[in-house]
This record gives C-alpha cells, sequence and structure tokens, in this order.
C-alpha cells in the first residue's frame, strides 16, 4: 500500500478539485445547492439521467442497500422532487422519475455542466483528449474493482 501512497493522495485531490471547479465554473447549480444530501443529489441526477430506473437498479448504480435507496426514494417523493410509479409488467418494482420541477434543475445543470466542460475541452491538444479517454477507461475499471470488492 506504500507504494501508493502518493498516487492515491494525488488521485484523491484531483478528482476533489475537478469536481468542485466544475461546480463552480457553472455556478454552483443543480442539487447541490438546494440542501439536499449527497445521496439525495446522486439518486436525482441519476433519476434525470435514466428516467424510468427501478429502486433496485438505482441503489445498485449508486451503491447502496436496498433499505437506503427505499428510504432515499420516499424522502424526496414526499419532498415533491421524485415520482415513484409501479412498473406496469411486474407490480413489486417502482419505477423512478423527476417531477416537473427536479427534472428542470436536472436538464439545466446538465446543460451548463457539458457546456463548460465542452469550452474547456476545446483548449486541450488531440495527445491530451486521447490521454484524458485512456484515463477515464482506467479510472472505470477501478470503480468496477471497488464495486465487486464492496461488501
Amino acid at each position: 500500500m506504500d507504494a501508493y501512497d502518493d498516487l492515491v493522495t494525488e488521485l484523491f485531490g484531483v478528482v476533489g478539485r475537478f469536481r468542485r471547479q466544475l461546480r463552480r465554473s457553472t455556478g454552483g447549480g443543480g442539487f447541490d445547492r438546494s440542501g439536499l444530501t449527497q445521496s439525495q443529489a446522486e439518486l436525482l441526477r441519476l433519476v434525470g439521467r435514466k428516467p424510468g430506473i427501478s429502486v433496485r437498479e438505482a441503489a445498485t448504480e449508486l451503491s447502496l442497500a436496498a433499505n437506503s435507496a427505499s428510504t432515499l426514494v420516499s424522502r424526496l417523493a414526499a419532498d415533491g422532487l421524485l415520482i415513484r410509479e409501479v412498473d406496469d409488467a411486474d407490480r413489486r418494482v417502482g419505477r423512478l422519475r423527476l417531477a416537473v420541477p427536479a427534472q428542470r434543475i436536472a436538464d439545466d445543470s446538465r446543460h451548463a455542466r457539458r457546456a463548460a466542460m465542452a469550452d474547456a475541452l476545446d483548449e486541450l491538444d488531440p495527445s491530451q483528449i486521447d490521454q484524458l479517454a485512456k484515463g477515464l477507461t482506467v479510472l472505470a475499471e477501478l470503480t468496477r474493482i471497488l464495486q465487486e470488492r464492496q461488501p
């Protein structure tokens, strides 16, 4: 582990600074300014990207226990941000979509983040874009490994 200490520290630092700067570059809007917990905001962003996702699929994607996801869904539905509907094919499955106000926030936030990233990517040269793409592949693999090791 000691051999990777510097790499781990740098990875955490770079990813953290990236996320914070992206929020600042886009006005810090979206669900981050709404007083929601990080888990609530992540669930809303996920449902915004994947309308109709099941509660179970959302829990898996966010690495949450089923009961934790259910609690988040119940709270966000009670707050009028999330709509839970019964699946037509299997009445035991809950499908999620954003309520209109939450969908508006998600759409505006996604548009601002994508525009900021596109502008920044325009300033990189092709070799940097290639390195970034390769780095994302490695980050995806690290994520997969961590998910498999999760109890």
